[in-house]
């Protein structure tokens, strides 16, 4: 399965920490890239920062009109999740996702109404207010495992200079020799 995230009302003065935990969130848990709508370069770089480190090829890519990104995702057979605490619980949405390719949105400031209606699906994590960061979270790992896949295992291909040893107790991170 394909996922995509659209970040949407990006403000880039008061939204640059909790939009880059969206991308590392989505990144570690199985989402291809992230379009973000905004002209925020800083957010690409730390993502880059973190592909060089750990591996992978998440993508940011800086868009300026989210409604046209729907519609390309949606013309080319694509399907629109909204996350949004006013949405059908997440539970009772996961039986009916059964597409290849997924848009998630993700906003950061009130998303305009209209987004409401372009979705596929409104789908709300819990249905209370709380962080963008844990809902999409909770989707990615919902989504994952309703495939039949881990979202908390995600390797990544090599390319990476760290890996991660888990273990029980203590840490331990090794350096990868290019």
């Amino acid at each position: 399965m394909r996922i995509v995230i659209l970040r949407l009302g990006h403000r880039i003065q008061r939204d640059q920490r909790i939009t880059t935990h969206v991308a590392l969130t989505a990144r570690a848990m199985g989402a291809e890239g992230m379009l973000l709508d905004s002209d925020d370069s800083g957010i690409e770089k730390s993502l880059q920062e973190a592909g060089t480190s750990w591996g992978g090829s998440f993508y940011v890519k800086r868009i300026t009109s989210w409604k046209s990104e729907i519609k390309k995702w949606k013309d080319a057979g694509g399907k629109v999740i909204h996350l949004t605490m006013y949405g059908i619980n997440l539970p009772d949405a996961i039986p009916e996702i059964t597409a290849d390719a997924l848009m998630i949105v993700v906003g950061a400031e009130k998303v305009p109404p209209e987004l409401y209606g372009l979705a596929d699906w409104n789908v709300g994590v819990g249905n209370q207010p709380h962080s963008e960061v844990a809902a999409l979270a909770i989707t990615l790992d919902r989504l994952q495992a309703a495939s039949g896949k881990d979202a908390l295992k995600t390797q990544f291909l090599p390319g990476g200079e760290r890996k991660i040893i888990p273990h029980r107790a203590g840490k331990e991170v090794i350096s990868i020799i290019k």
